[in-house]
This record gives structure tokens, C-alpha cells and sequence, in this order.
């Protein structure tokens, strides 16, 4: 059992997955406490009251309006490379597949119209996916926004190599 736990970890890179997700838990406090909790999908739908909303000054200033983008470009790299264990290459097309995602997604709050067209009816009833049209109907298109996506994705690529694990040939 003890070996099988070994090759597991070895098979992930626990220290990306671990930036990863704490960088992002670092991102939920910019919607907790910055933002109104209306406007946060995860925040108006929690069961008890979590916004620190004027409860607490705002910890981000302006930078929390564009930090979001950047944490989860960064974020979702580092998990997504930590847990597919990735050399170069394999970093190299995670950090571009993100990239792109993330600048889609805000390209879409700019042709909002257009965007939320692209849902289907029957995403109203699933959970995370029923906000997928207000997303680009409500959201807005942010240039700072792009730039933290570049700097996310550049960020991340240059923590991947830091952390990367040399395979054994």
C-alpha cells in the first residue's frame, strides 16, 4: 500500500498543486471582502452569510478589480500542470490552453449579446452552470483584465519551471 501512495506522488507534483490552490484561496478573499456579495456567484448562493463586504475595509484597492483574472490564470495552470505532472512541453501547452480560455471568456464580456446566445436552455438547472449566461450579460470586458491574464499565464510558467520535477530516464 506504502508504494502504491509513492508512485502516486510521483506521478503528481504536490508543490504546484499546493501554489495553486492556495493562490487561489488568496483570490476568494478579493470576492468576500471587496466585492458586493450580489455580484459574486458563490458568495450570494452560500447557505450563511460570508460577504465582509463593508464589514472590513477593501483589502486589494484597485488591483482587486483586475486580480481575479490573473489568480485564476495562475491558479488553474499550477493545478492543472501539478496534477498531470508536466515537463516543458506539457507546461508550454497548459499555460496556452488557459490563456486562451481565460481571454475567450473575457472577449465574451465585451460581444455579450453574442456570448450568452451560446447557452443552452437546460444550463439554468445545473449548479455553477445555471450563471453562465449572466456571466457575460452582467460581466465586464476589462483591458487590465487581458493584461492580468498575460501576466497570470507568464507568472505561472516561470513558477512551473521553478517547481518542476526532472522525471528519472
Amino acid at each position: 500500500m506504502k508504494k502504491n501512495l509513492k508512485a502516486f506522488g510521483s506521478m503528481i507534483n504536490i508543490r504546484q498543486i499546493l501554489i495553486g490552490l492556495s493562490i487561489l484561496l488568496l483570490g476568494t478573499l478579493v470576492y468576500v471582502v471587496d466585492r458586493p456579495p450580489d455580484q459574486t456567484y458563490f458568495v450570494y448562493k452560500s447557505f450563511v452569510n460570508i460577504s465582509l463586504h463593508n464589514t472590513l475595509p477593501n483589502l486589494f484597492g484597485f488591483i482587486g478589480n483586475s486580480l481575479p483574472s490573473f489568480i485564476h490564470a495562475f491558479s488553474f495552470i499550477l493545478i492543472t500542470a501539478g496534477l498531470l505532472h508536466c515537463q516543458k512541453r506539457g507546461c508550454l501547452i497548459i499555460c496556452a490552453c488557459w490563456f486562451l480560455a481565460d481571454v475567450v471568456f473575457e472577449l465574451g464580456q465585451k460581444f455579450k449579446v453574442l456570448s450568452s446566445t451560446m447557452f443552452p436552455d437546460w444550463f439554468s438547472g445545473i449548479l455553477f452552470l445555471e450563471n453562465s449566461k449572466n456571466y457575460f450579460l452582467f460581466g465586464t470586458f476589462d483591458f487590465n483584465d487581458l493584461t492580468a491574464i498575460i501576466f497570470g499565464a507568464l507568472s505561472a510558467y516561470f513558477v512551473l519551471s521553478i517547481t518542476m520535477k526532472r522525471r528519472e530516464s
